[in-house]
């Protein structure tokens, strides 16, 4: 006798996979928007695209339901999703009568794709366990949403410098060379938040979402903005927990002591040594 499937087990079991799917259609009907000149709606569909993209990987760990299959499916939804679309979507709105918008796009695209192999590559390599807390080179999400932020612009304050052609394509440039980089970008799933800030940031979310309703431009504009700021702060840390492995398994407030600790004690030595009470010569 065959043994019998519960089918209400598969039907879970591929709610992830059915995610990305659907996250891979809205990839390409936001395309289809910004060719038919309707960038609002490119826009909003790649942000929901966006949303299922965070929430497929994590509904297949919490149903126990990742698998091979499911990765690869993952990994060709970021590819379209976040290099595919976002590379359309700027070429038909911003960079379609430029010579050179084109290329530009393609280089895009390219570094998306680069980007999610070196991922994929790193999975197997053993790492310590604080470089988990980093992403390598600008993410493919936060690619797209840097992409897209000259359009955001156009859409909020009108045409100007930032829709020309030179700043857009300066601007893909180097979003484009972020992607590829091995600039330390920390996971925003990693921060830890202390008990007494809970209930503020669920207030600040719930702002967040209201000023995304009404003010969207203005929001994507914002988020890239905190992005690219943090970028300093990640470099810095990541630097002192790769000098410091005694501090590897100690909780964030204890990190984040020791490296207040150490500052304080630089400009110390660094007194000293301009004072000239180094190590006294030999002889």
């Amino acid at each position: 006798m065959r043994p019998r499937i519960n089918k209400s087990v598969v039907g879970v079991r591929i709610l992830p996979s059915a995610m990305t799917v659907a996250a891979i259609c809205l990839g390409l009907s936001a395309v289809k928007f910004a060719l038919d000149g309707r960038p609002t709606e490119a826009m909003a569909f790649l942000a929901i695209a966006a949303i299922l993209d965070a929430l497929d990987g994590r509904t297949a760990r919490a149903l126990n339901a990742t698998s091979r299959m499911g990765e690869e499916i993952d990994s060709l939804a970021d590819a379209v999703n976040f290099g595919v679309a976002p590379a359309f979507i700027v070429y038909a709105t911003l960079l379609s009568t430029s010579r050179i918008g084109w290329i530009v796009v393609l280089l895009y695209a390219v570094c998306i794709v680069l980007r999610l192999a070196r991922f994929n590559a790193m999975l197997d390599v053993d790492q310590p366990a604080y470089e988990k807390k980093y992403f390598t080179g600008l993410p493919a999400p936060a690619g797209a949403i840097g992409a897209i932020g000259p359009l955001a612009a156009k859409m909020q304050f009108g045409d100007g410098w930032w829709t020309s052609e030179p700043a857009v394509v300066i601007w893909m440039i180097a979003v484009s060379l972020l992607v590829v980089s091995t600039l330390p970008m920390r996971k925003i799933h990693t921060f830890s938040v202390p008990p007494n800030m809970v209930a503020p940031l669920l207030a600040l979310l719930a702002f967040g979402v209201a000023a995304s309703i009404l003010y969207g431009y203005i929001v994507i504009l914002v988020i890239i903005v905190a992005y690219f700021l943090h970028i300093p702060f990640a470099i810095r840390t990541r630097r002192f927990l790769a000098a410091h492995p005694e501090v590897w398994d100690d909780k964030p407030r204890q990190q984040r002591a020791a490296r207040r600790a150490i500052r304080r004690t630089q400009p110390h030595r660094r007194s000293m040594l301009r004072l000239g009470l180094r190590r006294p010569p030999r002889g």
